[in-house]
């Protein structure tokens, strides 16, 4: 993918868990008239992730970043910090960026209201969005934003693709159907690309 002007990088978790919240963010933001990027768009072995990412952040006039998943897990027990780690690299690129990254803006969201404050206060100037793991409230605001950004009187309101995005998800599995895919083995590229035929207007 290549960089359009209104590329987002999406810097959510991608485990199984996630999954619904992580639709509502792709199919929002391309509802929106924006383009989703996120480090699952290509799966290169030679490719060194960190640099993959570093790579789309430097593309991307905008970011989405839900640091809402920071518990630990596994043995011995540790905290997950890809997204904080990813965020700080955004704000990084923002603020010593120069003028190609000084335009550069980002909605974060988190889970519970506060709560980053707990493991990652440095960010306690930054306005904090709060999903409360709920798909419908964060298409809400990530639509807000995204308006916003965008400027323009075409892109519905939140509530309006929320409810979009309930008739695509009734859909989806007949849409997997018709593709022969099996919805474990459906990649972001499939699933964009998906999104991306079925908002397009009829032919």
């Amino acid at each position: 993918m290549s960089e359009s002007g209104r590329d987002v990088f999406v810097n959510c978790p991608f485990d199984e868990n996630y999954k619904d919240i992580f639709n509502a963010v792709v199919f929002t933001i391309f509802r929106s008239g924006f383009v989703a990027r996120c480090a699952l768009e290509s799966d290169d072995a030679a490719d060194n992730r960190f640099e993959k990412i570093c790579r789309i952040i430097d593309q991307c006039r905008y970011g989405v970043h839900d640091i809402s998943r920071t518990e630990v897990g596994g043995d011995p027990p540790l905290p997950r910090f890809n997204m904080p780690l990813e965020l700080g690299l955004f704000l990084g690129a923002k603020k010593y960026g120069g003028q190609k990254h000084g335009p550069k803006s980002c909605i974060i969201f988190d889970r519970e209201p506060h709560r980053y404050q707990r493991f990652i206060s440095d960010i306690a100037g930054q306005d904090i969005h709060v999903h409360n793991g709920e798909p419908r409230r964060l298409i809400v605001e990530l639509a807000t934003w995204l308006r916003a950004q965008s400027r323009s009187r075409r892109v519905p309101g939140g509530i309006a693709i929320a409810d979009e995005f309930d008739v695509f998800i009734a859909r989806l599995p007949q849409i997997y159907q018709d593709l022969a895919l099996e919805p474990d083995e459906v990649t972001f590229g499939d699933f964009a690309e998906i999104v991306v035929r079925y908002l397009a207007p009829p032919q």
